[in-house]
């Protein structure tokens, strides 16, 4: 006969008890390993604050500058987070156009960068110009930007509504996509 039948009662229901709790701590492990990884591997390598650099065209001219709260980088990904960053594109004899948001995030060589969060895109050389949208991406080998997005365009000759568009900065052409409704000041003579 098994020894746990020799025992009393109480022992059985006790060594029950103990197998039942231990099952249940089993079961129900919270530390948690997979969260600390994860952070682990969202350690940034390097990382600037209160930042301006200068981005050199293939020339050695400036070709952009970005400015930011906030930087890092992070290995694992090869992922940049960027803190209200403010970029200038600068192309001799054009407009330089300025954008900003409140974050930005780009992967590898930056050639893409995803803006989120009240983006701006002004004409610094004419500043009545001016594209809102929360969610923008820029292509800074092509200088294009595109959202599909709802987008707001102020000018001096009124302001216009669409869902989406496509920008580009040195022809400075707008491709609005969609739902396009505006209201048109004409200049007075």
């Amino acid at each position: 006969m098994n020894v746990i039948f020799n025992l009393p009662l109480y022992a059985r229901l006790g060594l029950l008890l103990i197998a039942v709790f231990s099952l249940w701590l089993i079961l129900h492990d919270n530390s948690q390993p997979p969260q600390q990884a994860s952070e682990v591997r969202r350690t940034s390598d390097y990382a600037m604050t209160d930042f301006t650099m200068t981005i050199m065209d293939i020339n050695g001219e400036p070709a952009r500058v970005i400015k930011g709260e906030e930087m890092a980088h992070f290995p694992h990904d090869d992922s940049t987070e960027i803190i209200q960053p403010v970029t200038e594109f600068l192309e001799p004899g054009q407009d330089t156009w300025v954008v900003s948001s409140q974050h930005g995030h780009t992967q590898g060589d930056g050639e893409t960068i995803l803006l989120t969060g009240n983006v701006i895109i002004s004409n610094k050389d004419d500043p009545a110009f001016e594209m809102r949208t929360e969610r923008l991406t820029l292509n800074t080998q092509e200088n294009t930007a595109y959202t599909e997005a709802p987008v707001t365009i102020h000018s001096p000759q009124g302001v216009t509504d669409a869902v989406g568009l496509h920008a580009a900065l040195d022809d400075e052409t707008i491709n609005l996509h969609s739902r396009v409704k505006g209201q048109y000041d004409a200049p007075a003579n």
